[in-house]
C-alpha cells in the first residue's frame, strides 16, 4: 500500500513539474496565442494611445496594432526598453531591451537590439497608426519576453545606428523620451 501511495505521489510531482516547466517566464503556456497591450501616455495634455501586441505560438512573429495621438508630426524612434518602470518622464525604463548584447540597428537588421522597432510615423495632425506591424525579434513568451517591459516613444527620428553621433550605436540618437507605457498581458 505504501509503495502505491509513493508511486502516486511521485507521478503527481512529475506531472506538476512538467506543468510548471511548460510555462515560460511570463507564466504563459507554450503554443498559445498571447495578446498584450501598452497604454501609452506622455506629459499632461501630451501623447496618448494604445498599442496591442499579438503572438501566435512560441516562435511566430509579434504583430503590433495601435493608434496614438497628440504627438509632434514627423518620425519618432520607438523601442522596447528593459524595465517596465515609466516614472520620471519614462527615464526609469532603462536602456533598449537588448538580451543578446547587440549594437543598435534598424528593425530590418539581423543584428540589433531586440527592442529596436524603428520609427513611428506621425501625420500632420499628430496621429500615428500601427497596422499589422510585424517584428520577429520581440516575443510575448519565453525568457526574453517583453511582458512587463516598457515601450517608449522618443522625440527624434531613430538613425538606426548609422548617424555617426556618440549615441547612434546605443540609442539611434532618438532623443528624449516623450511617451511610454508598460506592456502587459491582455485579458478578454
Amino acid at each position: 500500500m505504501e509503495k502505491a501511495a509513493s508511486l502516486k505521489l511521485t507521478l503527481l510531482v512529475a506531472v506538476l513539474f512538467c506543468f510548471v516547466n511548460s510555462t515560460k517566464s511570463t507564466g504563459v503556456p507554450h503554443g498559445n496565442k498571447v495578446n498584450a497591450i501598452a497604454v501609452i501616455t506622455g506629459r499632461e495634455g501630451g501623447p496618448k494611445g494604445s498599442i496591442f501586441f499579438f503572438q501566435d505560438g512560441d516562435h511566430g512573429p509579434t504583430i503590433l496594432n495601435g493608434y496614438l495621438h497628440g504627438l509632434p508630426p514627423g518620425h519618432h524612434g520607438f523601442h522596447v526598453h528593459a524595465a517596465g518602470d515609466t516614472r520620471h518622464e519614462c527615464n526609469s525604463a532603462g536602456s533598449h531591451f537588448n538580451p543578446h548584447n547587440m549594437l543598435h540597428g534598424s528593425k530590418e537588421d539581423e543584428h540589433r537590439h531586440a527592442g529596436d522597432l524603428g520609427n513611428l510615423i506621425v501625420d500632420v495632425y499628430g496621429n500615428a497608426y500601427l497596422s499589422h506591424f510585424l517584428d520577429n525579434k520581440i516575443r510575448l513568451t519565453g525568457p526574453h519576453s517583453i511582458i512587463g517591459r516598457a515601450i517608449v516613444i522618443h522625440k527624434d527620428q531613430d538613425d538606426f545606428g548609422r548617424g555617426g553621433h556618440n549615441d547612434s550605436k546605443s540609442t539611434g540618437h532618438a532623443g528624449e523620451r516623450i511617451a511610454c507605457g508598460v506592456i502587459g498581458l491582455l485579458s478578454y
